[in-house]
């Protein structure tokens, strides 16, 4: 193992906040694999690059020699993770979480180390739990510890309200630690509560304290807010190469150097030069950029996938060329009485669109071409003879072809 100093280094880089650092120092001085525990609830069924950013430091603890336990919350996903809500978060069943689970668990390795990596299911300790273990459990905690966690504060002095069983969220996520006997836990800044109540629970059971080390929420692609679904500025650990390479190129350069710190492969000292010649502009942004765009298509598609993105990036945004290979739908164009095709259902059929309603909205933003010519918005039904044969494009990389 590299030296503790080194080490501690490294895993700073691109960290928010490591609670206490001091701790963290003193456990890797010890010269032995650290557990690393990151917890997380499969809500939803596939993640984006945002959502990597704690595997990335996962792998990181793995590249140093250390141990990593995945914890898929399938018990604390049914209550559901209060952190940054304003209302109660909808619960889900059985069914979804375990569906949710798996979908993520694919994604994660796609990250991880197999070899360092322990998977584990909370489910496995907290539905055994009884009244009596719950109890003893919780009266670790008093109502007002738990009411200084923002979200809860702020949804108390608002008269917003506050089901019972949220209160069990940060306290089944601490008991997590305990049971696997965590060294470090990781999380993102709005998680910080429930990390320290892990913290805390250790060391009033026995156990030696976590450190908390929290990373930053990764902006998205339109460089303002968190990268998100719901805003549509998210880059999908699933996504084809080539669109992931033309999203990671659409970020701003001001984004660069912390995509680079918390979504990429490459090594601190490496970020560490490219941030220096970026500020003394030796380096030339676009180059940077390009380099980041191969890299994390490389770290999922491989990198013979990445060079042919940046060959068809160039094709598309620097020659203005269309794809070579446009994929053909074959589907039906029925027209109706008055020989219109009604074109969001053709989108979402040609999977240019997850939905009739989704087509909708692409057109209306102006999202839609038809061979080149932006449709206006409202344009939903298009003569039948203007399709045949045509190009249809969505955004700026994505097209079929009409037979």
């Amino acid at each position: 193992m590299l030296p503790a100093e080194e080490q501690l280094r490294i895993i700073k880089s691109g960290t928010a906040q490591i609670v206490p650092e001091e701790a963290l120092l003193e456990k890797l001085k010890r010269d032995r694999p650290l557990n690393i525990k990151l917890g997380v609830d499969p809500t939803a069924p596939d993640i984006h690059i945002g959502h990597a950013v704690p595997l990335r430091k996962l792998r990181t603890f793995q590249d140093l020699g250390h141990q990593v336990t995945l914890i898929i919350g399938d018990g604390t996903a049914l209550i559901g993770d209060p952190s940054g809500r304003n209302s109660t978060r909808p619960q889900l069943t059985s069914d979804e979480v375990a569906a949710n689970a798996q979908t993520y668990i694919d994604q994660a390795f796609k990250i991880l180390d197999p070899q360092k990596t322990t998977l584990r299911h909370n489910a496995e300790w907290l539905l055994d739990l009884n009244l009596e273990g719950l109890l003893k459990i919780a009266s670790n905690f008093t109502v007002a510890r738990i009411l200084e966690r923002d979200d809860f504060h702020n949804r108390y002095t608002q008269n917003l309200p506050i089901s019972v069983h949220e209160f069990l969220y940060p306290i089944m996520q601490a008991y997590d630690s305990v049971v696997i006997d965590a060294d470090v836990e990781l999380g993102g800044t709005d998680q910080l509560f429930n990390l320290l109540a892990g913290r805390e629970l250790m060391e009033k059971m026995g156990k030696e304290p976590q450190v908390c080390l929290t990373l930053p929420l990764l902006e998205g692609t339109d460089g303002v807010r968190k990268m998100s679904k719901s805003y549509g500025n998210y880059i999908g650990l699933t996504d084809a190469a080539d669109d992931m390479f033309g999203k990671v190129m659409s970020i701003p350069d001001e984004l660069m150097v912390k995509y680079y710190r918390l979504a990429s492969t490459e090594s601190v000292d490496e970020i560490d030069r490219l941030e220096e010649g970026l500020a003394a502009g030796s380096l030339h942004p676009n180059q940077v950029k390009r380099a980041l765009a191969r890299n994390i298509v490389a770290a999922y598609h491989g990198d013979l996938a990445a060079i042919e993105a940046e060959v068809s990036f160039d094709r598309l945004f620097k020659n203005h060329d269309m794809p070579e290979d446009i994929p053909m739908f074959t589907g039906s164009l029925q027209p109706d009485e008055q020989g219109m095709v009604y074109l969001p259902k053709v989108l979402h059929e040609a999977s240019l669109a997850k939905s009739a309603g989704e087509g909708r909205r692409l057109i209306d933003g102006g999202g839609v071409k038809v061979n080149g010519t932006p449709l206006a918005a409202k344009s939903y039904q298009i003569a039948a003879g203007d399709l045949e044969g045509a190009v249809i494009q969505v955004g700026k990389r994505r097209f079929v072809k009409l037979a």
